[in-house]
Order: structure tokens, then C-alpha cells, then sequence
């Protein structure tokens, strides 16, 4: 099912997701890309519930960037549900968050992150660290498309 190799952004932040979703493209990570709003939002997605229920149209990701601070269910939250469905195990999640604080990055990591990113400031850092996470995502054996 992750054969398309989709990404899926959690934001609720418009901008935030623009900027992320852009930056992708530029780093010639060329997958597509879907995009929630909120942790209830990222919950249907992925159990395939309500308006996510067609595969076709939505289907699983192979990568969830995952902000922690969201409305409805946190990040942790959501990460934490993620990590307890014996089918999204080997799931990549990859925090994405403007904190930096050490204890949001242990509870991350702790919780089944598989990596934390701290959001940039700029549009050039941020272009630089995808750059980066390009090279990262090929290591773990996601292919261009």
C-alpha cells in the first residue's frame, strides 16, 4: 500500500504548509503530497475513515511530517496512535516543529519518531535542510519518483 509513496504533511498552519510543500518540490523531492489539518484529520487519513476512505485518492504515506502543536489531538498524541497500530509500524514519521525545546525532542524521539526536524527560520534554511533530507530519505529507501 505505500507504493505511491506519498507524503503526508500534518499542519494546520496554511502558510507553514505552503512553504514545506514548496520547498519539497525545489529539493526535487517529487513526491505527492497530501495534507491535513489537525490530529483527529491525521487519524482519519490514515485509518482510511470518512472523507479518506478511497484508497485511490488517498492513499497511505510513506513519510507523515507531523507537527506537534495542533488542534483537536497534539502531535505527540497522534504519534503516539501511530506508533499502537501494528500496520503503520514501519511508517516513517518525522517530527517537523518550531520547537526546539530538548524535552519535546526526547518525548518525540522516545514516543517512535523516527526524526525530528526543527522548523527553519528562513526560506533558505529551510530549502538547505531538505536539500539534506532529500539525501536522508534516499538512505532510508524511498526513490525519487
Amino acid at each position: 500500500m505505500l507504493s505511491q509513496q506519498i507524503i503526508l504533511i500534518a499542519e494546520d498552519e496554511d502558510d507553514e504548509a505552503f512553504l514545506l510543500e514548496r520547498a519539497l518540490k525545489k529539493a526535487t523531492i517529487g513526491h505527492p503530497v497530501r495534507r491535513v489539518k489537525n490530529g483527529d484529520e491525521v487519524i482519519e487519513y490514515l485509518s482510511g475513515v470518512g472523507r479518506y476512505a478511497d484508497r485511490e485518492q488517498f492513499p497511505l504515506p510513506m513519510i507523515v511530517f507531523l507537527d506537534l502543536n495542533m488542534p483537536k489531538k497534539s502531535g505527540f498524541e497522534v504519534l503516539e496512535w501511530i506508533r499502537q497500530q501494528p500496520a503503520f509500524r514501519a511508517m516513517s514519521v518525522d517530527v517537523f516543529s518550531g520547537s526546539g525545546r530538548h524535552e519535546d525532542i526526547d518525548r518525540a524521539l522516545k514516543a517512535g519518531a523516527n526524526l525530528y526536524l526543527k522548523k527553519p527560520i528562513t526560506t533558505n534554511e529551510l530549502n538547505d535542510l531538505l536539500q539534506s533530507y532529500r539525501q536522508l530519505i534516499a538512505c532510508r529507501g524511498f526513490s525519487s519518483p
